[in-house]
């Protein structure tokens, strides 16, 4: 059988696998190199976007999305073909990871990512599907690179030399979308793609969501998140925009060489010069069994509150602070991940932490549905404007895969045969 016979036969086996009433509707929304792409498809990422954006599902919403979703799996088919086509292999290994590490981001239990897309009616295969073609394109840009891959130290050493030379500047921290602009006849719904994009985003929608999904700069695996850049690293067109912008701020779109560019800045200093005090921390929650009344509480409540005074009282080390509240029933510890920044703590918060002493637990923090306990593990001050070679390394070889990324986007989208159908 032929190949495209083969995979018009798999496509239809995934129509009839499909619930009945998605199945029915299951047409033909556009052609990819004789792939099909089918309205299940689409309603099914759809959804899978509204969901992880926190948008309501909607009639509204979805239908506002859909031109950007069509695209979006377009994009992704051409770089799942190439991949095939270069046998870049995805295990279902990797994609468990995958799903692991957006569990972890989230704070989810192992199989709660899962479950939610099942109680909002989500199909999880788009998930996979998304991940299957994210995974496989990360791998086959990598492997293009080829030596290009290995980041020359000399590389590093000047580019720090060019920090140090910038010292003082203004310095900005970015994220981006970026939609691409192959030829003139795009140029319309490009713009009003990326016009659409804002619209979403001034909604409600975060901007690492709808990056994630829909940016087609390499930066989209990070959710957009493109660090902190200096004058000179962007193009002349989005600096113009972004030296004007107060923090918090999202552009219009910005016409540049390649296409539309949106961003949005997240944060302003100068380079070189960010001191911060950095915090290791640990927080216990000891829940209510009712909300509180202070005139009458509950016997599990003085319980609970006699149990935070001692654990206060007596924990002198993060280790005890967390036996102790491990050992407390119904307490729940958490670890944030890394160091916290004192200064981008709610000023209640920091008041709080101030006080604190490495090892010491804070006073127990009433609220009306149970108690609240910190403990700072260690704390120290670092300039964070002084990047270290890894990151430098690291910034350069994103840069590069960018670059390819987008070149070989071109390529593949200039070369496709593609039909959109009503």
């Amino acid at each position: 059988m032929a190949p495209r016979a083969l995979r018009l036969l798999a496509a239809l086996m995934l129509i009839l696998a499909a619930p009945p009433a998605l199945a029915q509707s299951a047409g033909i929304v556009a052609v990819v190199n004789g792939d099909i792409i089918t309205t299940f498809d689409v309603e099914s990422r759809r959804r899978l976007f509204a969901a992880t954006a926190g948008l309501p599902l909607t009639p509204e919403v979805l239908d506002r999305i859909t031109p950007q979703v069509r695209r979006l799996l377009v994009d992704e088919r051409l770089r799942l073909q190439e991949a095939q086509r270069r046998r870049i292999p995805v295990t279902d290994a990797e994609i468990a990871t995958a799903i692991a590490r957006i569990e972890r981001q989230n704070r989810l239990p192992e199989g709660g990512l899962r479950a939610n897309l099942a109680r909002q009616g989500i199909d999880v295969r788009a998930l996979y599907a998304q991940l299957r073609a994210t995974i496989a394109w990360a791998k086959l840009v990598r492997a293009e690179l080829g030596p290009q891959a290995d980041i020359d130290p000399e590389q590093v050493r000047q580019r720090i030399r060019e920090i140090e030379a910038a010292t003082g500047q203004p310095e900005f921290l970015v994220s981006e979308i970026f939609i691409a602009v192959d030829d003139p006849s795009q140029e319309r719904e490009a713009e009003r793609t990326a016009a659409d994009l804002i619209d979403q985003l001034r909604r409600g929608a975060p901007f690492a969501a709808v990056a994630a999904q829909f940016s087609q700069a390499q930066s989209a695996e990070e959710g957009g998140d493109l660090g902190w850049v200096r004058l000179g690293q962007l193009e002349p067109e989005v600096e113009a925009v972004l030296t004007q912008m107060p923090v918090g701020a999202i552009s219009l779109p910005i016409r540049t060489a390649g296409g539309y560019t949106v961003v949005t800045l997240r944060g302003r200093r100068e380079v070189g010069r960010d001191i911060a005090t950095l915090l290791t921390l640990r927080q216990a929650f000891l829940p209510f069994d009712a909300i509180l009344d202070p005139r009458a509480p509950t016997p599990q409540q003085i319980r609970t509150l006699e149990t935070a005074r001692r654990i206060s009282e007596t924990a002198r080390s993060c280790d005890a602070f967390e036996r102790q509240v491990q050992a407390s029933p119904g307490a729940r510890l958490t670890v944030p991940p890394g160091d916290v920044r004192l200064d981008e703590q709610p000023a209640e918060l920091q008041r709080i932490l101030n006080g604190l002493s490495p090892g010491r637990p804070s006073e127990p923090l009433i609220a009306p549905d149970g108690i609240v306990l910190f403990m700072v593990c260690n704390r120290r001050q670092e300039n964070l404007a002084i990047p270290t070679p890894e990151a430098v390394a690291e910034t350069i070889l994103r840069e590069r895969v960018d670059l390819l990324s987008r070149q070989m986007m071109r390529d593949l989208r200039r070369r496709a045969d593609i039909e959109f159908r009503a």
